[in-house]
């Protein structure tokens, strides 16, 4: 077996580490463009037609980490519905989260389920998303809470 120098390995090691810290540096930037390229101005453009059906919404960023769109009830100051994307701490790649969060009523407890975000798109394409594939896949979600919460027993 051939002996390696311990200091080629060291070398390795550490050039291991720049790649991953790069990768993570670009993953968050790329997060950081898609968020105020595609996902600010798709909610913005909803939070604005929202308001011709008497709904209140508005988006929210907490820099770096996620983007959400919160939708109150009709003609209500509470929420009722909330869609966030998120980037998981130490991404190398844009593997992005989806967490639906929402109440039936305004007095109902939340219900969250998390999911991937758009899971039929790679990674490596989630920068190419337009701001109509990204308003379709909100508009289905909350359609889907809105629809079980209207027709559910309780």
């Amino acid at each position: 077996m051939e002996k390696q120098d311990w200091k080629d390995l060291l070398r390795a090691a550490f050039s291991g580490i720049e790649i991953i810290e790069r990768s993570k540096f670009e993953t968050a930037e790329n997060f950081r463009q898609f968020c105020e390229f595609i996902a600010e101005p798709a909610f913005e453009a909803l939070a604005e037609e929202l308001k011709e059906y008497g709904i209140k919404a508005k988006y929210w960023i907490l820099r770096g980490k996620s983007i959400s769109l919160r939708v109150q009830f009709p003609k209500s100051k509470a929420e009722n519905f909330q869609y966030t994307i998120s980037m998981p701490k130490n991404s190398v790649e844009l593997k992005l989260r989806l967490t639906i969060r929402g109440r039936k009523n305004p007095k109902s407890a939340w219900e969250e389920k998390e999911e991937p975000f758009m899971e039929k798109v790679p990674a490596d394409r989630v920068m190419k998303i337009s701001q109509e594939e990204l308003l379709a896949d909100l508009i289905e979600h909350y359609k889907n809470f809105i629809y079980a919460a209207l027709t559910s027993p309780e």
